[in-house]
């Protein structure tokens, strides 16, 4: 079995390591430190929690320890997507650097910039930054790269998925050709191809693990989750949250809980810490003093819970987390290997838990074609009644179901259409209107107790004024008897038989006259 005594790493770093507490080096670094050692290009490509970042800071400690920094101008740089990766990488220097002389400098975002120039005066060995923040002091003029010797790039698919692939390909031709570059991700996507064969010469490569593979010691599980309500769709969600991690009992000693969006993360962190969990969050909207003391917090044990956005995803090495709970599915499918990654780390055993939403079952098909592989299903701990919710008392479920739409219009008339016909103004009835021709009264067949009565003698002069007002508004009765309320213009609706516009008191032989004259 290899050690890294084999792997002719100087005596200063060798102490370091055993100190640190490590004797066998992992695939990745056994694989990577020798060819780093003999001054090669290094792809490395591995699954992440693999020790990676130890593949590269170990040879370029020992093949910095000879030479001495220039002010402004470092003999070494490493580039990282985040911030928190980038300040894990300066405390492995550290680490691994304690018996050899050698200068650092972290550039990252959230912190002043004077600090860091006084650093960059006084000569650094090591520059360790974020590619927004080396950009900055560059083009302030406060930083050279012409002096750089080894250039790292890690977590290269991070940087990718961040577009930061200009502004890398803008660094690499600022730092000298004849540099030595160690490349490290744990995918090789074609962009990141693209550039590993325009600015590595001759590289070896080493890829340890399968791409986009996740560790064997890492136990998955994929709860599928439905709500009863839309309305109610997050807090169910979150309850359903909860209720995994009270499963998982003693078992689950910390955990990372994983959020796509940072306002989940925000509101998730709320939720937890209102039912009694321990739990903070960490996103890149908060202050980068905010962020390194959750983070601090989470490794030192204080913290239980770390509701994270991807920004914990890559890189962060903290070795005993117990479990990774995927509050959503990620949208890129790589990003599930990062998540999961960060428990199972250095040959421990690991829990990773995913809630899946039937909207995410696109990506989550995407994940398992990934990784090759399905996720094992798992029941929900919730029972039928918690998914609604858990204080809800079952008539309150009864209130809320709906009544249906044709029992509650059964119960209401049909209104009567009012459609007419646009050919003519008249309203269509069953009777004759006024407009009829003139009725010769004298052949007219009285009834026998009534004698016949002259139409001058029976009808009174305002009907016979309202009479011809409805011959000269074409049957229509006038604005000013309707605005009197008048009785000889209005009619029951559906009442077809009675008379339309000739009044209560029109003689009876008329109407039967109209009645004989319709039978005909």
């Amino acid at each position: 079995m290899t050690k890294f005594s084999d792997l002719k790493l100087s005596p200063k770093v060798l102490r370091a390591v055993e100190e640190a507490g490590y004797e066998t080096p992992t695939p990745i670094q056994a694989g990577a430190i020798p060819p780093a050692l003999e001054g090669r290009d290094v792809l490395g490509i591995a699954q992440t929690g693999t020790g990676k970042t130890a593949s590269f800071t170990l040879p370029m400690i020992s093949a910095l320890a000879r030479g001495r920094a220039r002010a402004r101008m470092p003999r070494s740089l490493v580039l990282c997507p985040t911030r928190e990766l980038a300040a894990q990488v300066a405390e492995n220097f550290d680490a691994y650097a304690k018996h050899v002389k050698l200068t650092k400098a972290l550039l990252i975002g959230g912190v002043s910039f004077k600090e860091q120039d006084q650093l960059i005066d006084r000569g650094v060995d090591v520059l360790i930054a974020t590619p927004g923040r080396l950009l900055d002091h560059f083009e302030r003029g406060k930083l050279l790269l012409t002096g750089v010797q080894i250039m790292v790039v890690d977590e290269a698919d991070r940087m990718l998925d961040m577009g930061f692939i200009p502004d890398i390909e803008r660094i690499f031709n600022m730092v000298p050709f004849t540099r030595q570059t160690l490349f490290f991700s744990a995918t090789m996507a074609p962009e990141i191809e693209r550039i590993t064969n325009t600015f590595l010469s001759n590289p070896e490569r080493i890829e340890v693990a399968r791409q986009a593979t996740t560790s064997a010691t890492i136990t998955q599980e994929l709860c599928m989750f439905k709500p009863g309500r839309k309305d109610r769709a997050a807090s169910q969600k979150r309850q359903l949250l909860r209720t995994l991690i009270e499963r998982e009992g003693e078992n689950c000693t910390n955990a990372i809980i994983f959020c796509n969006r940072k306002t989940d993360v925000d509101t998730c962190a709320k939720s937890l810490k209102k039912y009694g969990f321990d739990a903070a969050p960490i996103h890149g909207d908060l202050e980068q003093s905010k962020r390194m003391e959750v983070l601090d917090g989470f490794r030192a044990g204080t913290l239980r819970f770390l509701c994270a956005s991807d920004v914990a995803a890559r890189g962060l090495d903290i070795p005993n987390v117990s479990h990774v709970f995927n509050f959503d599915v990620p949208g890129h499918a790589e990003d599930y290997v990062h998540r999961i990654g960060r428990t199972g780390r250095a040959g421990r055993s690991g829990k990773a838990i995913m809630i899946c939403e039937p909207r995410d079952e696109k990506n989550l098909d995407a994940i398992e074609r990934l990784i090759e592989g399905p996720i094992p299903r798992v029941d929900s701990p919730m029972a039928p009644d918690e998914r609604v919710t858990r204080s809800r008392k079952s008539k309150d479920a009864k209130t809320d179901e709906k009544v249906p739409v044709s029992a509650d219009r059964e119960d209401k008339p049909k209104r009567p259409s009012r459609s007419r016909s646009r050919k003519s103004d008249t309203p269509k009835t069953d009777a004759p209107t006024a407009e009829m021709a003139p009725v010769d009264v004298s052949q007219v067949d009285a009834p026998a107790a009534q004698p016949t009565p002259t139409v001058q003698a029976d009808i009174p002069a305002a009907e016979t004024s309202r009479q011809q007002d409805s011959k000269h508004h074409g049957g229509k009765p006038d604005r000013a008897n309707r605005s009197r309320g008048g009785q000889g213009n209005q009619t029951r609706r559906g009442d077809n038989n009675r008379t339309i516009g000739m009044g209560d008191h029109m003689p009876e032989f008329i109407a039967k006259s109209f009645d004989e004259r319709r039978a005909d």
